[in-house]
């Protein structure tokens, strides 16, 4: 029986927050046609031919009628490839392949493949905070996400490593939890130790004030003082993250697609060292976006 219409929770990644997103699918008659409307980016325009092919290399029919998805809020930006795994939901719900109930009160992210594997996506650890202050019944994302998203306690996760898996355990009415990757080191050894600084005693006196107090820190001198030299041992000497600023690093890590895949961070210091000749643009970048991400507290996080 078609039900005609099917909603899906979902969300949307803004600076370093996500905000909730509805995906709506209306199965209509008419010749068969897609249509994404809602501020949606050209990755998310893209997303009717990705989840087409993963429908049917999946084992489902894609309905021969026009389907309009909405994505609601529609005056909100929508950009990244997140929204294939609810999209494709609603779609098997609203064609009657699936039972609504089965989704309902749950918040689905994932990008699909065209053999319908789901693939890893940015933010997955804001979307794991937005579940766990919204109250949503579960939050499903890709396996490969698991490791970061569990890092918000109370966050309820389910993962999804197919689409036709994951429609039987939506089906069966047990989903299981995403499996966790083996924990990065909490420290990174890189070789760089303040012990073998010879000398140098009101500069190392200076850092150690500085990684114990989260202060600001401007070395300066002539060429071949040893500032570099210096700056590079901070992180030796850094205490590991607390957890909040863990988890907001995470995020940020997470939204830049530079986390390892598969596994849960640690617990370490983020540290970058730019050459001297930088410009202001090349250091902290452009756009709006980016703006958003500098409201973030950078304490403890080293940039020589």
């Amino acid at each position: 029986m078609w039900c005609m219409l099917a909603s899906v929770h979902s969300a949307s990644v803004l600076g370093v927050d996500a905000h909730p997103v509805l995906v709506e699918v209306d199965v209509a008659r008419g010749l068969p046609a897609w249509s994404i409307v809602g501020l949606a980016s050209n990755a998310v325009k893209e997303a009717r031919e990705r989840v087409s092919a993963a429908l049917v290399n999946s084992g489902f029919e894609v309905p021969s009628r026009r389907l309009t998805v909405l994505l609601a809020p529609a005056d909100q930006v929508k950009t990244g490839t997140a929204f294939d795994l609810p999209i494709a939901l609603a779609v098997l719900a609203a064609s009657g392949q699936m039972e609504p109930a089965c989704i309902d009160g749950l918040c689905v992210a994932g990008e699909l493949g065209l053999d319908g594997t789901v693939r890893p996506i940015r933010g997955a650890l804001s979307m794991a905070r937005l579940v766990q202050q919204r109250g949503y019944r579960a939050l499903v994302l890709p396996e490969a996400n698991g490791g970061e998203a569990s890092l918000v306690t109370g966050a309820c996760l389910a993962g999804a490593s197919t689409l036709r898996d994951l429609v039987d355990q939506l089906r069966a009415g047990r989903m299981s939890p995403p499996r966790l990757g083996a924990p990065t080191a909490e420290w990174c050894d890189d070789g760089l130790d303040l012990a073998d600084v010879a000398g140098q005693a009101m500069a190392k006196r200076a850092l150690e004030i500085a990684a114990a107090g989260a202060h600001n820190l401007l070395l300066e001198g002539p060429p071949g003082a040893g500032k570099t030299m210096l700056a590079r041992r901070i992180p030796g000497i850094l205490p590991p993250l607390s957890p909040d600023e863990h988890l907001e690093v995470v995020a940020i890590h997470s939204i830049g697609g530079v986390l390892p895949t598969g596994t849960i961070p640690g617990r370490v210091p983020p540290f970058r060292a730019p050459h001297h000749t930088i410009s202001q643009a090349g250091l902290i970048g452009g756009g709006c976006q980016f703006w958003k991400l500098l409201r973030i507290s950078t304490r403890r996080c080293c940039v020589t």
